[in-house]
């Protein structure tokens, strides 16, 4: 069943948003101090593109919290505003709802991103 939905999520919205972190990722990658960063937004761009059948795990420590704080106050909020958006647009039919859960999932991992384990 996570196939199918892989599937269909990656031509409802997935490939949308998935571009989305790449794009954020390169734009952190442009300096050397913002490349870790910019491979979490990878990560997460992987996930974004198929996210049936994963689960995201946080955690973290002190050094995930200063991260957090400076990844929402420069690319968090605008991805997460992005994902809230689209899961609302796809929570209007019950067909699409499970794709909007998966939307405010990505939602919630946009403003936390650092010290999270996707499994």
């Amino acid at each position: 069943m996570s196939i199918l939905g892989n599937i269909i999520w990656f031509i409802f919205g997935g490939l949308i948003s998935g571009l989305s972190w790449c794009v954020a990722g390169l734009l952190w990658c442009i300096t050397i101090v913002g490349i870790p960063i910019g491979v979490q937004c990878f990560k997460i761009a992987a996930l974004t593109f198929f996210p049936f059948g994963k689960e995201v795990e946080y955690g973290g420590g002190a050094g995930s919290l200063i991260l957090n704080i400076l990844w929402l106050v420069i690319s968090g909020l605008p991805l997460a505003i992005e994902h809230l958006v689209f899961g609302l647009i796809l929570c209007i039919t019950i067909v699409g709802i499970p794709f909007g859960l998966q939307q405010f999932k990505l939602a919630k991992l946009a403003l936390m991103p650092f010290g999270t384990v996707i499994i």
